[in-house]
């Protein structure tokens, strides 16, 4: 068995392969999820806190806004222009809202129609909302009672989750819809070749 021969250090100006570019960009998705993750988490210490204007209402105040005193500074955390995350916490509630990567017209279409597809069956998902804030495209709500019901570092590493997944999961539908176009259009010229 031997050992690895080790790999000499770029010249300067040279060009970056694509395996130095592909580790930067996973440390770069890796690092993005990692402050998504401790920020959410610490905007997670959520209590109950009845309404302080309805006698025995129980509403998320980042949801309601009536005492501006129990709403937290909001985080907005940004990987891209296009790609970033807003955490709104605040005594009793926490709101995430999502913008997810489009970089052309289909990407944008395939991201609507799989975050429509998502809030359609938000009670499922029993942390989603069914209307994103706007100019986000989807928007989940962790409140006290589900912090009570379950594990705090479950629902972060879900959001984590999902904010990993969603984006693999439109880059997938994206290569199947040119796979499918690039089908339909070798078919289509095959007719006028006959």
């Amino acid at each position: 068995f031997l050992p690895p021969r080790p790999t000499p250090p770029p010249r300067a100006g040279a060009p970056v392969g694509s395996a130095e570019m592909a580790a930067t960009g996973t440390s770069a998705l890796k690092s993005y999820l990692d402050c998504v993750e401790a920020t959410l988490t610490a905007a997670c210490c959520l209590r109950n806190f009845p309404s302080q204007t309805v006698e025995r209402h129980n509403k998320p105040e980042v949801e309601m806004r009536q005492s501006r005193e129990l709403l937290l500074n909001s985080v907005t955390i940004c990987r891209t222009e296009n790609e970033r995350v807003l955490i709104e916490p605040s005594v009793n509630a926490v709101r995430i809202s999502i913008a997810i990567k489009q970089a052309d017209e289909l990407e944008s279409i395939l991201c609507h129609k799989f975050t429509r597809f998502l809030m359609q069956r938000a009670e499922q998902f029993v942390v989603m909302r069914r209307k994103p804030v706007e100019n986000y495209d989807i928007s989940f709500l962790i409140t006290h009672t589900h912090l009570e019901k379950m594990w705090k570092h479950k629902l972060v590493h879900f959001v984590r989750t999902f904010l990993d997944e969603a984006d693999k999961e439109i880059n997938s539908m994206k290569l199947a819809v040119n796979a499918r176009s690039r089908i339909v259009a070798a078919e289509f010229l095959t007719r006028f070749a006959a």
